[in-house]
């Protein structure tokens, strides 16, 4: 990546938790500025999320990890399963690391998980070159922010976190539609997320802020 300007990853966590998250994660992908997003491989809806990631050959797909930190002598199998069993799905090795509520970033399972993502090839959220905003949510305090995932709501966010050039930066998401019988706390917001991210408007408004959109298959094809 040699021009100018600020590089934005857009990821969307959570593919594979429901069908309902799955159809909106590809929305997000297809009609807006999505670009990743991160597998669960556990969950019931994950082999579906891989069959529609197929379909989208622009979208990098990595595993979102769900682990238990109490238990760390356990985790190195846990990770070696949970690889074999995404490239199982997507036949391909993760673009990228991540996990279901940030547990990789645990000290007991950190370690474990950054050792393994070196022999696999893939960056780990919060420990890489790629820098990354969490603030795009719509909870705080326990309460519901819709203006926190609209349009303006986003643009806010990539003024006050995207401020040097030829950096990549992640912007962590979580669209989807809500079924019957998904159990969330994040729920309803998801639908907006989904919104937000098809706006025409944020597309123009990351254009007239040179902000280009990658995704992290795009680093490690620029790396080979």
């Amino acid at each position: 990546m040699t021009a100018t300007g600020k590089w934005l990853i857009v990821t969307a966590d959570d593919f594979g938790i429901s069908r309902g998250v799955n159809r909106g994660i590809v929305e997000a992908h297809r009609d807006g500025v999505l670009t990743s997003t991160s597998l669960m491989v556990n969950r019931p809806a994950s082999a579906e999320a891989a069959a529609l990631a197929r379909a989208c050959p622009a979208l990098s797909v990595g595993v979102h990890l769900e682990l238990d930190p109490s238990d760390p002598d356990a985790i190195p199998a846990e990770l070696a399963r949970q690889l074999a069993r995404f490239v199982a799905l997507v036949g391909a090795p993760p673009t990228h690391v991540d996990s279901h509520h940030d547990v990789h970033r645990d000290p007991r399972a950190l370690p474990h998980v950054r050792a393994w993502a070196r022999r696999v090839g893939a960056r780990v959220r919060g420990y890489s070159d790629v820098g990354h905003i969490s603030k795009f949510y719509g909870q705080w305090g326990g309460e519901t922010h819709l203006e926190q995932i609209s349009v303006d709501g986003l643009l806010r966010i990539v003024d006050a976190e995207l401020r040097d050039d030829n950096n990549v930066t992640e912007l962590t998401c979580h669209p989807g539609y809500v079924e019957p019988g998904f159990a969330s706390s994040y729920a309803a917001e998801r639908e907006t997320e989904v919104h937000t991210l098809c706006d025409p408007r944020v597309r123009l408004g990351l254009t007239d802020r040179n902000i280009r959109l990658v995704g992290f298959r795009d680093l490690l094809e620029n790396a080979a």
